[in-house]
C-alpha cells in the first residue's frame, strides 16, 4: 500500500514539476513587459530580421537608433539621437552617411514598419542591424527617455486609439 501511494506522489510531484518547467520557459521567452502585448506582437511581426529588446538595444554601445514612423509621430517625440528615415517614403539616401557595419536599431510605434525598414537595410548590405522589439511603445514602457526638438518629453504618439493601449506610460498624443 505504502508503495502505491509513494509512486503516486512522485508522479504527481512530477506532472507539477514539468508544469513549472513549462511555466517558466513561457515567462522567460517573453520580450516585452505585458504577455497581451508579446502575444500581439508574436502575431502581427515576420521575425524576419534580428530582433532587440529594450535592454539589448540601451546596452549597444555606437549604435544608430533609425525612427521609421511618420515625420508627425517624430516630431511629437523620438528616442534620443534618433535619426528619422520614415516609412511610406523611407529612401537608402536617408541613411547614406552610416557605414555599413556599424549597429543599427530601427524602431517605429510597434515594430512593423521597423521590421520592414530593417528588412532593406539588410538587402543594401547593413550587417548589424536590429529591429526594436515592442517599439518606441515599449521603450516608453520600460523608461527609456524621450525627446522632440525642444528637449526631454513625456508625450508619446500613441498612433491611434487601437495600438495606444499597449502604451502604459507617457502622455498620449494621437
Amino acid at each position: 500500500m505504502y508503495q502505491k501511494y509513494r509512486s503516486t506522489r512522485i508522479m504527481r510531484l512530477g506532472v507539477f514539476l514539468a508544469f513549472l518547467i513549462i511555466l517558466t520557459s513561457a515567462v522567460s521567452q517573453q520580450r516585452v513587459g505585458s504577455a497581451a502585448y508579446d502575444d500581439r506582437l508574436e502575431g502581427l511581426l515576420s521575425h524576419s530580421v534580428p530582433e532587440a529588446t529594450v535592454p539589448e538595444a540601451r546596452a549597444m554601445d555606437s549604435a544608430v537608433f533609425l525612427d521609421a514612423r511618420s515625420l508627425e509621430e517624430f516630431s511629437v517625440s523620438h528616442v534620443p539621437g534618433a535619426y528619422w528615415v520614415g516609412y511610406d517614403d523611407f529612401s537608402l539616401e536617408r541613411v547614406s552617411s552610416i557605414p555599413k557595419d556599424r549597429p543599427v536599431v530601427v524602431y517605429c510605434s510597434v515594430g512593423y514598419r521597423s521590421e520592414k525598414v530593417s528588412e532593406a537595410l539588410l538587402e543594401a548590405g547593413f550587417t548589424r542591424v536590429s529591429n526594436l522589439y515592442g517599439g518606441i511603445f515599449e521603450w516608453v514602457n520600460q523608461g527609456g527617455p524621450l525627446v522632440d526638438r525642444d528637449g526631454p518629453t513625456d508625450r508619446i504618439h500613441a498612433f491611434n486609439k487601437s495600438w495606444g493601449r499597449w502604451l502604459k506610460r507617457g502622455e498620449k498624443v494621437y
